[in-house]
């Protein structure tokens, strides 16, 4: 299949099939958009069924990002990258710098971080073959305690409006994903403010010490789905709210940190259907990429990573709001507030040109 016939093609700028026979590298870069600055999004290294789970997974993620950064009223645009992990040992250090030779190709229109899979050591590796990448020790560092905050902030803002409660002590969250990146700094918010946790991971051991650690619930990767919960927080890959899982989730709320939780943009009409408040995940999640712009523009503290989180969650609230008067499922009414900013940048760019 072209990926100009694959549906999840949406007139992204420019695709780079990067490889390299030596360190095993086979990736796809992806620039969405580059209306508002240059594209930036992470990289992620995951073992594809094929080629075209690839090729797909990078085409959703760089639009997410667009839509993401936009709505945080970041002055960047949307890009991802995928590496397809190579089978048996590798050089790791040497397949990230040739990964970093290939963002070079690109000259600066798409700057990378880490994501699933990727972590700031592998960073430093491809910044040896450019400059064009963020989330470096020495830099802001592991974006994903902010978004763990953010996505922590949301989840409040959603419990606040589906289940009328201002705090979270006593709110049953099933956290899946639990020990991941994010999604460990998320239980923490989360055991700190008094929810009841059920979680699940792939990596066991450090699932059950998590667990022992909060008092948490250890609960199965497929069972997760049936927790009789008031919120469900995805914070692993995406697709998981689908056609096998949505008749099984028991909860009031949908609200976490993984990318494209929906399988189809018709899931988030399903889920106002059945009654569950869904928070876009490229809203709730996006302080992460808040959080690398203080590499990209030095002026960008602290100070004003906080400020963008606050106003994250004002976007959060407000998107809520709308899908409630509207009668509209609220990954729709973001989607179309997304699409309008990015056009008017692109019609900025153009009449500037």
């Amino acid at each position: 299949m072209s990926v100009f016939e694959n549906p999840a093609f949406d007139n992204h700028e420019k695709i780079l099939y990067a490889t390299d026979e030596a360190t095993g590298l086979k990736a796809i870069l992806a620039v969405h958009s580059t209306a508002r600055g240059p594209a930036v999004g992470g990289c992620r290294m995951w073992k594809y069924d094929t080629s075209d789970d690839a090729v797909t997974d990078v085409l959703r993620l760089s639009q997410g990002m667009s839509y993401k950064n936009v709505m945080a009223d970041l002055p960047i645009g949307g890009g991802k990258s995928v590496i397809i992990r190579p089978e048996g040992d590798f050089d790791r250090v040497a397949l990230f710098e040739a990964f970093g030779r290939a963002i070079e190709a690109l000259n600066g229109n798409y700057i990378s971080a880490e994501d699933v899979g990727v972590g700031p050591d592998d960073m430093v590796a491809a910044r040896r073959s450019t400059r064009h990448v963020v989330g470096l020790p020495e830099g802001t560092g592991d974006p994903s305690p902010t978004t763990a905050k953010g996505v922590y902030l949301g989840v409040r803002i959603c419990v606040d409006r589906g289940l009328g409660k201002q705090d979270l002590k006593g709110v049953k969250v099933a956290v899946q994903g639990a020990t991941g990146h994010v999604g460990h700094y998320l239980v923490d918010h989360l055991a700190e403010a008094g929810a009841e946790l059920f979680l699940s991971d792939i990596n066991e051991q450090p699932l059950r010490e998590l667990a022992e650690r909060h008092g948490a619930t250890v609960v199965g990767t497929d069972e997760i789905y049936d927790v009789d919960a008031d919120v469900f927080a995805p914070c692993a890959l995406g697709a998981v709210i689908n056609e096998k899982t949505i008749d099984r989730l028991k909860v009031k709320v949908v609200a976490g940190a993984a990318n494209n939780q929906l399988s189809t943009p018709e899931m988030g009409a399903e889920l106002q259907k059945r009654g569950i408040l869904y928070a876009p995940d490229y809203v709730i999640n996006a302080g992460g990429i808040i959080n690398v712009m203080g590499e990209i523009d030095p002026k960008l503290d602290a100070r004003w990573v906080e400020g963008k989180l606050d106003g994250l969650q004002r976007t959060l609230a407000e998107v809520l709001d709308k899908a409630e008067r509207e009668g509209r499922p609220a990954n729709v009414v973001a989607d179309d507030i997304a699409r309008q900013r990015i056009e008017e940048a692109r019609a900025a760019k153009q009449e500037a040109a």
